[in-house]
């Protein structure tokens, strides 16, 4: 939790404990050599996200709250950034880095180290809005959430993920941004429902219904005190729900092998580009071979690959298999293959969405 456990904590355990010791008989004493049961860790539960969630996010700070007034005393925020500037008492740590896009974050593969600090049970994502100002298109970014999603699940097979649609936007200096934030969120749900499974679910929470940009944010991007409110009203049944469950022990995974793949143009012309495609090992075992699907966006073809072998759909989905001698990969390791698609006239920025299946 970063630190000593809050005051309130404290105060609890100790009175706790004062309670206990008055209602022993007297003279009754504990056995030579006997023990209390060993506590449950706490489960570990990771804020992730950008200067919505990280600051000051005090939205983290109201939900921290509500958990303990509900009784759930076992939690541990986890991140690798401490407390930003919120007021309110609360364990702070969080992965709410201001600026980043999601985008970012899976193409230079910045998530598996912070979860390799903090070992998180649960995360809870309201990430892209940085990509949304930057008109970055939605096929983009989730598939960046897929490949988020997949180095979780590399770093604790039973990951549970929470994932915000986020809320609304209306900055002054980005006119597109509310249409944009729509068209992200409407696909979303659909997205979660796809990425969960029954050992790692995926749960989408809607985090844009009945927020208003002119009385829950300062500057039409950023919450304030009723933003927080209503963000963390919206985050609690779910995280609530996950806790009462139960979450399973986590770690990395000592079976099945995992691979990501991250998506990155490296030139454009007028009707096509060219794209490189990494392929990372995200497991703690060997892969031996691997296929990554490749959807392009906005009607692009894929018509040339290199250091891989292309089959392709006519609906335009490819599937690219590793060349052999570019298909064992130690874990942590990574390999990558290049690509030239043809795309319309009308094409906006180049893009894929991209997933990869690892062989054993």
């Amino acid at each position: 939790m970063g630190g000593t456990r809050l005051s309130r904590l404290h105060t609890l355990t100790v009175r706790g404990l004062l309670t206990a010791l008055l209602l022993l008989p007297l003279g009754m004493v504990l056995a030579p050599g006997a023990a209390a049961a060993p506590r449950a860790a706490p489960v570990r539960v990771m804020p992730l996200g950008d200067s919505i969630t990280g600051s000051p996010g005090c939205w983290r700070a109201v939900l921290w709250n509500r958990l303990l007034d509900a009784g759930h005393t076992d939690v541990d925020f986890v991140g690798t950034l401490r407390e930003q500037g919120c007021a309110l008492a609360h364990d702070g740590d969080n992965e709410g880095h201001g600026g980043e896009l999601v985008t970012d974050v899976a193409d230079r593969d910045l998530l598996p180290g912070r979860l390799a600090a903090t070992r998180p049970d649960i995360v809870v994502m309201h990430f892209g809005t940085n990509d949304v100002w930057s008109n970055v298109s939605p096929d983009r970014i989730l598939a960046a959430y897929t490949e988020l999603v997949a180095q979780m699940r590399a770093s604790n097979p039973d990951m549970r993920v929470l994932v915000a649609r986020l809320i609304p936007m209306n900055p002054a200096t980005c006119a597109a941004c509310a249409r944009r934030v729509a068209d992200l969120n409407a696909r979303i749900p659909a997205w979660a429902e796809a990425t969960s499974t029954g050992r790692s679910p995926v749960t989408a929470v809607d985090q844009w219904t009945g927020f208003d940009t002119a009385t829950d944010t300062y500057d039409g991007v950023h919450p304030n005190a009723a933003g927080d409110e209503k963000i963390a009203a919206r985050w609690f049944p779910a995280l609530s729900a996950l806790l009462e469950e139960g979450v399973p022990g986590g770690g990395p995974g000592d079976g099945d092998p995992v691979c990501t793949a991250s998506f990155r143009v490296v030139a454009r012309w007028q009707g096509g580009h060219q794209a490189e495609v990494t392929v990372r090992n995200a497991s703690s075992v060997p892969v031996s071979g691997w296929t990554v699907t490749v959807v392009p966006a906005d009607g692009a073809r894929l018509t040339q690959v290199w250091n891989g072998t292309l089959t392709a759909s006519a609906d335009g989905t490819a599937r690219v298999a590793d060349a052999g001698w570019n298909g064992a990969l130690a874990p942590g390791a990574s390999t990558a293959f290049g690509l030239v698609a043809t795309a319309p006239a009308t094409s906006t920025a180049p893009a894929a969405a991209v997933d990869c299946a690892a062989t054993p």
